[in-house]
């Protein structure tokens, strides 16, 4: 297991969307914004940054009414995310 800070995880923003993710199996757009008190173009910056990296997936499911946008954390994106909170546990441990 990887003992080093993942900067692309590290950022605020992005640690806490993984963290939430990590929970769930995906999310709407527009309740990652409203967990992260942000606009919705900080969420996309770094939505786009996780899914470039390979961590994050975006969904469109179309269908009836509005399209909603999801994000769902990849196989890789999981364990970089528990890889980066191993890193951290081992700084304060």
């Amino acid at each position: 297991m990887s003992t080093q800070f993942n900067e692309i995880i590290h950022a605020p923003h992005r640690l806490r969307i993984c963290a939430f993710l990590d929970a769930t199996s995906s999310a709407e757009f527009a309740t990652l914004r409203d967990m992260l008190g942000v606009a919705d173009s900080v969420v996309s910056k770094n939505l786009k940054v996780l899914q470039d990296a390979g961590y994050v997936t975006i969904s469109k499911p179309t269908g009836r009414g509005r399209v909603r946008t999801w994000a769902a954390l990849t196989p890789a994106g999981r364990r970089a995310y528990a890889d980066h909170v191993a890193a951290l546990k081992s700084v304060v441990g």
